[in-house]
């Protein structure tokens, strides 16, 4: 049966109370996995032109989104290494299994020392190499990989780094548009994973809200044997995330679908959608300016330091 992780992102606000009101949420709906993010403000890269942007011709060519203020968001929702233990004993309360993605070579270790089995790569680090490097090296039991706004090359060298080392991984077809429409969803995508891998997820980013479950119950049709979603048991216009964020009610509907067979789960289809191929897409195809747009933003939106303060990024030897 294909199981639900639980992407709980920054829709804690920073609250550890309501973290730990999320991981009971999210095991009382049925996931199998609870997720945070290990992400850090003190790693987030000051990339000048992200603070004006660039508009050519009418044109978006750079998003704009000033340093500061991403800075200071991310100060409020920062969750140390204590916090991160914390997280692992409410998955323990309350009979969920922990996961996170790390976003920087200098969380490796912190992660692997307080025993988490399975992780997650995002997608704009797919392609980062060495990220993926150091972690197939480690005691991680499973290494999930989203594949959004990566190059197809990009994949095949990911997922044969963490082949050769011996490490259980699944890529996630995963479209880096927030919220992501159908037309865009091209599901037709996890086919072209199941030619790299043989375990191939979705992570999913329309909203519930328009499009029920729609997405994930195609992904479910298609095979996926994970399904990642994000989660809020908050207003969802109380958090960044919300909009792509299900409910409770919307998680545990999810969890419900993931246990029928096909005929029902294209009858759910059927009945919550006017052409459900409009979801499929195309297995190879140009990314969206969105995309690229994304792409140039995140990656390298967050990097270690080294003992000068330079920053060390997660695809890059050149300050090492």
């Amino acid at each position: 049966m294909t199981k639900i992780i639980a992407e709980l992102c920054q829709n804690h606000n920073g609250d550890i109370k309501i973290l730990e009101e999320m991981v009971h949420a999210a095991s009382d709906a049925g996931a199998e996995y609870a997720k945070i993010q290990s992400m850090h403000s003190s790693e987030l890269t000051h990339r000048e032109r992200f603070d004006d942007g660039l508009i050519e011709g009418g044109k978006i060519k750079v998003i704009k989104r000033p340093y500061k203020a991403e800075y200071d968001r991310l100060k409020k929702l920062d969750l140390d290494e204590k916090q991160h233990q914390l997280f692992l004993d409410y998955c323990k309360k309350y009979k969920i299994k922990p996961m996170t993605t790390v976003f920087s070579l200098s969380k490796i270790e912190m992660i692997e020392k307080l025993g988490f089995k399975m992780i997650k790569i995002a997608s704009f680090d797919c392609a980062s190499h060495r990220l993926i490097e150091e972690i197939s090296k480690k005691n991680f039991e499973h290494v999930v990989v989203s594949t959004g706004a990566t190059f197809n090359a990009e994949i095949k060298k990911t997922s044969a780094i963490l082949k050769n080392a011996q490490k259980k991984h699944t890529l996630l077809h995963c479209v880096s548009i927030y919220p992501t429409s159908l037309e865009n969803a091209n599901l037709s995508r996890i086919n072209y994973l199941k030619r790299i891998t043989p375990n191939v997820g979705l992570s999913d980013h329309s909203n519930p809200e328009i499009n029920k479950n729609i997405v994930p119950a195609v992904g479910l049709y298609l095979g996926v044997e994970l399904i990642e979603k994000h989660f809020t048991i908050l207003n969802k216009d109380k958090t960044k995330d919300g909009p792509v964020s299900a409910n409770p009610d919307q998680l545990r509907e999810l969890v419900n679908l993931s246990k029928l067979n096909k005929q029902k789960l294209m009858t759910y289809i059927e009945d919550n959608t006017k052409d459900y191929k409009i979801l499929l897409g195309q297995e190879n195809r140009d990314m969206t300016s969105t995309e690229l747009l994304n792409r140039d933003y995140y990656q390298g939106r967050f990097a270690s330091k080294d003992s000068k303060g330079n920053y060390v990024f997660n695809w890059s030897n050149d300050n090492l």
